[in-house]
Parts: structure tokens; sequence; C-alpha cells
């Protein structure tokens, strides 16, 4: 796999509350974690920017159900819930994007209220390569908006995973990000 000066890695919202156990698991989250450890050492190794984003949300938030929204509460700002898994290895220097801060607007993507963009405009980066949870909401919308943005992002397949309200919804996203011109990278390893 080609790394070069102007690739970055974004970990999309590899918290407790997506995993088995937290508030809003994803069947199999966890699993996720050896894959995203070795692409961020990957990335660190290349010297090239990572980005992890994270759902961090304020109590009540809009998104919760007590506010008519569709989810029960989850990585609540400074909860066990909120923080990254413990076996996720962000290498040192690894950028935080805190997102969902707005108690009364729902934010999926990495770039919605976040100067991410900016970010990877100032370092140079004119590809992304993403991996995280959950394919069909935060992923989805995170790789769709880089699209936007006018960056070339490769998606690791092996390395996200949806949360699947609907069966097929994870299918449904896959094929929205495929439409966008997105690569679709199958390799687990770097």
């Amino acid at each position: 796999m080609d790394i070069s000066s102007s690739d970055a890695f974004l970990i999309v919202d590899l918290q407790r509350d997506f995993c088995p156990g937290g508030a809003l698991p994803i069947r199999d989250g966890h699993l996720l974690v050896p894959i995203l450890n070795l692409w961020a050492r990957a990335f660190a190794d290349a010297r090239c920017p990572i980005f992890a984003s994270r759902d961090w949300h304020p109590p009540h938030h809009v998104s919760f159900r007590e506010r008519g929204g569709p989810w029960p509460p989850h990585c609540i700002q400074h909860s066990a819930g909120a923080a990254f898994h413990p076996d996720l290895a962000l290498p040192e220097g690894t950028t935080l994007i805190n997102k969902g801060m707005d108690p009364d607007r729902d934010a999926y993507s990495a770039f919605d209220g976040t100067d991410l963009a900016l970010r990877l405009r100032s370092l140079g980066i004119r590809r992304l390569t993403v991996g995280g949870l959950a394919l069909d909401y935060c992923v989805r919308a995170s790789v769709l908006d880089a699209v936007r943005e006018d960056f070339t992002v490769r998606l690791l397949r092996k390395a996200s995973l949806a949360v699947e309200v609907h069966p097929g919804d994870g299918d449904q996203a896959l094929a929205e990000i495929v439409a966008a011109g997105t690569e679709i990278i199958e390799e687990a390893t770097p």
C-alpha cells in the first residue's frame, strides 16, 4: 500500500460506547482495533498525519431518545463510554477531532462543525484513508464530506463496520461511498 506525504489517516469513532458492552454497541466493533492499529502505525512510520474523530456529546444531546432522537445516550463528554477503545494505540501526535458537541444539532461527519478540512489542507493533504465506526452513519458521512471537500478517499473495508439499524444499511452506505468515487481497500494490513 502506498502512503505518500500528501496522505492522512482518519480513524472514525472507535469509542467504548460503540463497541460490545457500550451504550450503542456495534457487533464485533472491537475487532477493528488491531487492524486500525496496524494502519495507524504504518502512517506514523511514513510520518503522515493521523486524525481520530470522536462523538463528544453533551448530556441531553438532540440525538438522544429523551429529546426525540434515534439513539440511546452515548459518548457523553468525559464519560467512560466516550473514551477510545482501550486497546486502540493512537500514535503520538494523533490529532483528536471532537464532533457532535452542539446540544441542539446532530453531526455524524468528522467534517461537520469541525476544522478537519482546514487542518488537512494546511498540511498539504490530498488523500484520506478512513476506517472506523459505524460504516452506515459516521464513516459514511465523513467519507462523503471528504469527497465533497475535494479529497481523494480510500475506505478500509475490513476496518469499517455498520450498526445496521435496518438490514442492508451497511450495503447501501457502501454503495453510496463507491458511487462518490471512493476507492475500497480490501486488505486488512498495509
